[in-house]
């Protein structure tokens, strides 16, 4: 990167969103880009997740590009290992190598009101995009929760997005702080080299059994025979979790068979009356994340295992003290406690049109136009924006449906004539958000009876998209002049008074 590099567009990170978007400009006609990752390779989530047992809850071919079919995923629930080399995959063949700029974490984006572009500094330089997709994700910081004493603990400690490789868990005391995704993986994962194994459980999660297996090579053969067998298969997979939509956002009492499915998945594996308790959710299926594992039951009744129906409040030298006075001894803690999704730092690095950041903009409760677009910010995108997240499905198909908005986006700029920015109008992102809200009201994320890292700080559903992928793709098709606000730089007025060049907003004729 040149110390005033220019581009027309500057992507911000290289995970399925980064990737997606920089294929989707190549295909309209545009190379003046550049990829920003802050790590040295690409991968987002499926880079920095490198966990014992780290592999994908959504099928594998619906996990991929519709545009990238991949016909050699050698499970139906691909590993972590297969989901990344796959993303290297995809920035070879779509030639996204030139355009990739690593070690370049973004530190601050200033929107320049007189240039109508973006200034950013980067941790390997500076340039200048007139338009720039974030693509950062919101599983790409991790969150570990702020623990009395923690800085008296002997051994070592780390999050589960940033596993120490290099640290050997055999034969230690491992505490397990969390029971969501990562963690339903790690344990079983780890459960037969450690010496001892606690899990500290605030809430137990859903799971149902992981209906996995190899994919035959002679499926294999076929797809690449003929990839319409692959594009039905995603069909098919895509179909059912289309189904399955209206249970979770307009009728979550229909989710008691699947959670009567799920209390029985529990008694086969945990003959312990007391550990089944302990195991056993007090709120509705659905809202939190039904998780997926067939080893993970079968772990914690392993003798070495111990589950501590309780969180961790503090920490004394090696001993960790839960919130119901039990403690247990530990060489080695990992934390599985999730990311700052609704509070994602990028947002803190984002400076709009009045001078404020995204976050001081936020800090009520995230909320954008389409998931795409922020009032006061030009210019400016995001792909998995707020309460565009899934319960049941792939996210890819979420984005791809962004890229499509994105796509538009990039042509209405065209068509509009060099030196125009468009701003999302406040109205149109309240409309847009309160419309979104009424629908969460009825949602098993919202009905549920449970705490998630779906809701904010303010007990507000901002990540979730309440509907079908169907009536997304639709709302992201193309780009709604009327909902924004074109931004021209205006013409200097003849005379000597006259310094500088006054920013002015200009109406579109929708």
């Amino acid at each position: 990167m040149t110390e005033h590099e220019h581009v027309r567009v500057a992507v911000i990170g290289s995970g399925f969103g980064g990737l997606g978007a920089a294929v989707r400009l190549r295909r309209e006609g545009i190379t003046d880009f550049v990829v920003l990752e802050r790590a040295d390779s690409v991968g987002g989530t499926w880079r920095d997740n490198s966990y014992p047992g780290c592999a994908c809850d959504v099928p594998s071919h619906l996990y991929s590009f519709s545009f990238a079919p991949n016909p050699e995923w050698p499970r139906t629930f691909s590993g972590q290992e297969h989901i990344r080399a796959y993303l290297e995959h995809v920035a070879d063949v779509f030639r996204l190598r030139p355009h990739l700029r690593f070690d370049s974490e973004v530190r601050m984006m200033t929107w320049d009101a007189e240039k109508l572009r973006w200034g950013i500094e980067t941790s390997s330089g500076y340039l200048t995009a007139d338009l720039v997709v974030s693509a950062t994700g919101p599983l790409s910081d991790p969150k570990i929760p702020e623990i009395p004493g923690i800085d008296t603990f002997t051994g070592k400690v780390f999050h589960s997005a940033r596993w120490d490789h290099d640290y050997d868990l055999r034969g230690k005391r491992v505490a397990m702080i969390g029971t969501g995704a990562s963690a339903i993986q790690i344990v079983p994962a780890i459960q037969p080299d450690v010496s001892r194994l606690t899990l500290f459980q605030r809430t137990p999660p859903w799971v149902m059994p992981r209906v996995d297996r190899a994919i035959t090579g002679a499926e294999r053969w076929l797809h690449r025979q003929l990839p319409f067998t692959t594009q039905a298969r995603r069909g098919l997979l895509w179909g059912i979790r289309e189904l399955q939509v209206q249970a979770f956002t307009k009728r979550p009492d229909e989710l008691g068979l699947v959670e009567r499915l799920a209390k029985r998945n529990i008694a086969r594996a945990v003959k312990d009356p007391a550990l089944r308790a302990k195991l056993t959710p007090d709120y509705r299926i659905g809202c939190k994340r039904i998780l997926l594992s067939n080893a993970y039951y079968p772990a914690l009744t392993e003798p070495n295992v111990d589950v501590v129906a309780s969180g961790l409040v503090r920490i004394e030298g090696s001993t960790l003290v839960a919130a119901d006075g039990s403690t247990a001894e530990a060489d080695a803690i990992v934390f599985g406690t999730g990311f700052h999704v609704t509070d994602m730092p990028i947002a803190d690095r984002v400076v709009g049109a009045d001078g404020r950041t995204l976050a001081e903009s936020w800090k009520d409760g995230m909320k954008s136009l389409r998931g795409a677009t922020a009032a006061g910010f030009p210019n400016w995108m995001t792909i998995i924006g707020p309460n565009t997240g899934l319960g049941n499905s792939s996210m890819i198909l979420m984005i791809e449906s962004q890229l499509n908005y994105m796509a538009d986006f990039v042509r209405q700029l065209d068509v509009l004539g060099g030196g125009v920015a468009l701003d999302a109008r406040p109205a149109a992102v309240d409309a847009w958000n309160d419309r979104v809200q009424e629908r969460m009201k009825r949602t098993v994320w919202n009905t549920g009876g449970c705490t998630s890292w779906y809701l904010d700080a303010n007990g507000v559903n901002t990540t979730v998209w309440p509907g079908t992928t169907t009536e997304f793709r639709g709302a992201t098709r193309r780009v709604d002049l009327a909902e924004y606000e074109v931004v021209r730089a205006a013409e200097p007025e003849p005379g000597p008074a006259v310094t500088s060049t006054r920013r002015k907003k200009a109406v579109a004729d929708a």
